[in-house]
């Protein structure tokens, strides 16, 4: 059987109104060294996520009171929705029940009876996407990159820190129509193709589209600097190699580097290595200093 390899430091909420199948799908799950969370309908998962925050959701379709779907639609929505994948078991399998789950915020489907190998496998690969994920989006909040996220048909799917504190201050609007019809011409074309949009004192800048075929753009304020636009300027870096030097002066190794920005272990020795010789240091604790220091310094003026 497939193991989970993240499985001691993950937790699932399974739900079920039918407890044998709870019973049977919680015992799987926790074989594999998983913390698992119950619920025996939509309001008690809906309560848990307030408290707890699951790696991954598996959600029974057919419930009393509200169903998987409804459930489902709730968790995925309002002010702070869940970032779990949900995945769905149920013994609908026609394609109006597939198409229901997924239009409803889910990202997979399993039909019962449950096949416990095929779960965890299923499972496994949803969990190490969505960390990956969270990670990236994690990244980009401390590296205080405004980034935006829509979907393929323009809808706005997150927003880093950062991105969020700009469009509260700023006049710039992601819904007006002419930013609307340049986000939809960045699906089609390549990176290079795209002109940034200006509107409002914002420029937006297309940075391609996630694995997960999310838009990605960049928004950027002419008179307020990044640390990464700092570390870049100071040091004569590239975008990456900045990213690379501000992640070493927070202390993280270069395993936490690799995993944090989704790079190689060589690719972040040859970034470190290019960084050493622009800022004329031979180590990676000189680059570190010189680069807080040169933050510190910004910040105080």
């Amino acid at each position: 059987m497939k193991t989970l390899e993240t499985g001691d430091k993950s937790i699932a909420l399974v739900v079920d109104d039918n407890p044998d199948s709870l019973g049977m799908v919680s015992s799987a799950l926790e074989a594999q060294g998983m913390t698992v969370l119950v619920a025996r309908d939509g309001h008690s998962a809906i309560k848990l996520t307030h408290r707890v925050h699951p790696d991954v959701i598996l959600m029974d379709a057919l419930m009393p009171d509200i169903d998987g779907f409804e459930t489902c639609r709730r968790l995925k929505s309002g002010p702070n929705p869940t970032l779990a994948p949900i995945i769905f078991m149920t013994g609908l399998c026609d394609q109006e029940h597939v198409v229901k789950g997924l239009q409803a915020g889910g990202v997979d489907y399993i039909t019962k009876p449950v096949v416990i190998e095929e779960m965890i496998a299923r499972l496994s690969t949803h969990v190490v996407n969505s960390r990956m994920l969270q990670s990236a989006r994690e990244a980009i909040d401390a590296f205080e990159r405004p980034v935006l996220a829509f979907d393929e048909d323009a809808e706005f799917v997150w927003g880093s820190k950062s991105a969020m504190e700009l469009l509260e201050s700023s006049d710039f609007n992601p819904s007006a129509p002419g930013f609307l019809l340049w986000l939809l011409n960045c699906v089609a074309r390549p990176v290079s193709e795209i002109s940034p949009h200006t509107g409002d004192g914002v420029v937006a800048h297309f940075m391609g589209l996630s694995a997960t075929r999310e838009i990605l753009i960049k928004l950027v304020v002419e008179d307020g600097p990044t640390r990464g636009d700092l570390l870049q300027s100071a040091f004569n870096l590239t975008a990456r190699e900045a990213e690379v030097l501000y992640w070493l002066t927070l202390g993280k190794t270069n395993r936490d580097i690799s995993a944090i920005l989704a790079l190689s272990a060589r690719t972040v020795n040859k970034h470190l290595e290019q960084v050493f010789q622009k800022m004329g240091v031979d180590n990676r604790t000189s680059a570190a200093v010189l680069a807080d220091r040169l933050l510190h310094t910004r910040a105080s003026l």
